[in-house]
C-alpha cells in the first residue's frame, strides 16, 4: 500500500500506466532510492528438501489427547471433591455475604411489566456468634401469576448453591460424564440426581462441574426436585450456578441464573431468577471471655 501510494503522488501519467497496464515515466532516483529502502528484505530461499520448500502448508501438532480416568480413578476423584465440599461448606459457615433475590414474571415477548420478587438480605453473625440473616430490602412482591413458596425458600439456601458433601454423596447417584472447559478451567464433569427422594426432602438434579486440579465445584446446571403436582401445584425452574474463587482456596457461589417456562395446568408463565452472592468477608469475633478476677489469697492463720 505505501508503494502505490507514493507512485500516485508522483504524477497521473505514472496512475495511468499503473491502471491500465501501460509503462508509466520512470521513477527519479531519489524516489526509488527510497522505495527500495522501505523494502523488507527477501527471505532466503529453502533448501529443495526442507519442510518450507514443499507448498503444502504443513499443520500445527495438536497435543495428544489425555486418557480417560480409569473407573478407581474415577471413583477417587469423586471421594476427594466430596470431602473437599465438606470442608468449603464449613468454611463458607464462618463467612458473611450479602445475597439478592429478584424473580421476574415475563410475558410472551420477554418483558417483565414490573412483576417482580426482590429480597436483600445480609448473612451476618450476632453479637453471640450465631449465625442470621438480617432483611435489608424486601419491598412487597408484584407476581401475580406465582409466589414464592417455602419449598423455593429452601431451594434458595440450599439446592441454587449446591454442594455435594460426603454425608450427601450417599442420597445421590453420580455418573463420570467426560472432561470439559468451562471458561478458562479443566474440568471434570459429572451427571449428578437423587437415588430415592424421600418425602418432604428437596434434591438437586443436573450436572456439576468440577475443577481439575483443586476437585471444587465450580459449576452447577439442574433444577431442585420434586415439581409437587396436585391441586396445588409447585413447580420449580431449571438454573446454573457459578462459582468464584474468593480466599485462594475455596470456589464460593456468586450468581445464579434460571430463565424458564413453568408448565402449570392453568397455562406456562415464563420466569427469570437472578441470585447473587456479594462481599464474602470471613467473620472474625470481637468477643472477648473472661472468667471473672483472680481471687485474693485468703491470709494465713497464726
Amino acid at each position: 500500500m505505501m508503494k502505490i501510494r507514493m507512485q500516485f503522488l508522483a504524477g497521473s501519467a505514472l496512475a495511468l500506466g499503473m491502471i491500465v497496464g501501460l509503462p508509466g515515466p520512470p521513477l527519479p532516483v531519489t524516489l526509488l532510492a527510497t522505495l527500495r529502502a522501505q523494502d523488507p528484505p527477501a527471505p532466503p530461499a529453502a533448501p529443495a528438501n526442507s519442510a518450507a520448500a514443499t507448498t503444502e502448508p504443513v499443520a500445527a501438532a495438536k497435543p495428544p489427547a489425555r486418557p480417560a480416568p480409569s473407573t478407581p480413578q474415577i471413583q477417587e476423584i469423586i471421594r476427594k471433591f466430596a470431602e473437599n465440599e465438606t470442608l468449603f461448606q464449613k468454611a463458607r459457615e464462618n463467612y458473611t455475604y450479602r445475597q439478592i433475590i429478584k424473580v421476574e414474571e415475563l410475558d410472551d415477548e420477554g418483558k417483565g411489566g414490573g412483576r417482580m420478587y426482590t429480597v436483600e438480605s445480609d448473612i451476618i453473625f450476632s453479637a453471640q456468634g450465631r449465625r442470621t440473616e438480617k432483611v435489608v430490602f424486601a419491598p412487597i412482591s408484584t407476581l401475580r401469576r406465582i409466589s414464592i413458596s417455602p419449598e423455593d425458600e429452601r431451594d434458595l439456601r440450599g439446592i441454587q448453591p449446591f454442594v455435594l458433601n460426603s454425608e450427601d454423596l450417599l442420597k445421590y447417584d453420580v455418573r463420570y460424564q467426560g472432561r470439559q472447559r468451562v471458561d478458562e478451567l479443566d474440568t471434570y464433569a459429572f451427571r449428578v440426581g437423587p437415588k430415592v427422594m424421600e418425602k418432604g426432602e428437596r434434591y438437586f438434579d443436573g450436572i456439576v462441574w468440577v475443577d481439575e486440579r483443586d476437585l471444587q465445584i465450580v459449576k452447577t446446571y439442574g433444577k431442585a426436585v420434586p415439581d409437587i403436582r396436585g391441586s396445588a401445584e409447585n413447580l420449580f425452574p431449571r438454573f446454573e450456578t457459578y462459582r468464584e474463587q474468593i480466599d485462594g482456596k475455596y470456589w464460593f457461589p456468586t450468581w445464579t441464573g434460571a430463565d424458564d417456562t413453568l408448565h402449570f395446568k392453568t397455562g406456562p408463565v415464563r420466569i427469570r431468577m437472578i441470585v447473587r452472592y456479594e462481599d464474602y468477608k470471613q467473620f472474625k469475633s470481637d468477643i472477648n471471655i473472661t472468667y471473672g478476677d483472680e481471687a485474693d489469697t485468703p491470709p494465713v492463720k497464726q
